[in-house]
């Protein structure tokens, strides 16, 4: 992707994400971004928002489709829900498993919804390498199951943002390279790049991760943290700069979301996601849209 002809940080749109809300019913959480003024979410499937396995499925995503679009919200899918598929096991079963059927199939309904919504991309990962599994095994594994997602997303028409995770088996962006290339490249394999984990554990610079990759950024999300420390932090309380990094993206030409990423923080939601708003506007060195200048649309319904 090459440079825009006069990059403005003022195209950046923000989102939220919604696994930061978790203690609201979605729709009452889509109407609280939009009246804060974010124009877009990062959608994960979960038992409470939109449980993709859910017997009511069409009507639900039909009825959320709507309700994003009354509400001007653009959207991605994220699928990083803890327990949907194993009420026992965190994530389990990922693609690194003896039988991941369960995540290929919800990372197929996943590509299904994305394309009923309209959706920017749909985001998923590798997973952490289960202990008896060898190395080799767990990366051919990973391998075929991305290649059975592509081949669905590409028949969907639906963009996949695939996220390197520290501790799982694509961990960083070289990570992320190598599999695309074990994959033969498909333009339709992007990046979802977290702007944390490039400071926990990227070997260059934060803004210099976004310009490296730039070209292939489909899905940003994007939260404070600190060096070699795997936890999202609120903005300003860990050690990132961002007006370098809101310029790089704003340099690359990015056109998708940047998605605010703080999964822990549902005790304070409302609070954190007006607070996280304006810090990035001040940090991009835009004027933010407050809550004063929208109109409510709690009382609507999907």
């Amino acid at each position: 992707m090459t440079a825009a002809a006069d990059p403005d940080p003022a195209r950046l749109r923000f989102g939220y994400g919604t696994n930061g809300f978790a203690n609201h019913r979605l729709d009452d959480a889509l109407a609280v971004l939009a009246d804060l003024g974010y124009q877009g979410v990062a959608l994960t499937l979960d038992t409470d928002h939109l449980d993709p396995f859910a017997p009511d499925l069409p009507a639900r995503v039909a009825a959320v489709h709507r309700r994003l679009a009354g509400l001007g919200l653009a959207v991605v899918i994220e699928t990083g829900a803890r327990y949907l598929l194993d009420p026992w096991h965190k994530h389990a079963p990922t693609l690194l498993h003896d039988d991941p059927a369960r995540r290929i199939e919800f990372l197929h309904r996943a590509v299904r919804i994305g394309a009923d919504l309209g959706a920017e991309a749909v985001s998923f990962w590798a997973g952490v390498r289960p202990s008896h599994v060898d190395p080799q095994v767990a990366w051919d594994r990973l391998v075929a199951g991305c290649a059975d997602v592509v081949r669905a997303a590409d028949a969907a028409g639906v963009t996949l943002g695939f996220e390197p995770e520290p501790g799982m088996l694509v961990e960083g962006i070289a990570d992320w390279r190598r599999l695309r290339a074990d994959l033969g490249e498909p333009p339709g394999f992007g990046l979802t790049l977290d702007i944390g984990h490039c400071r926990c554990l990227e070997p260059v610079p934060v803004a210099q991760c976004v310009y490296d990759v730039g070209e292939h950024l489909v899905n940003v999300q994007i939260d404070d943290m600190r060096r070699g420390v795997h936890e999202h932090l609120e903005f300003g309380t860990g050690e990132i700069d961002f007006p370098p990094v809101l310029r790089a993206l704003a340099d690359v030409d990015y056109r998708g979301l940047v998605a605010v990423e703080l999964p822990r923080h549902s005790h304070a939601a409302p609070t954190v996601a007006a607070a996280s708003l304006d810090f990035l506007h001040a940090a991009a060195g835009t004027r933010p849209t407050g809550p004063d200048q929208h109109t409510s649309t709690r009382g609507e319904t999907g």
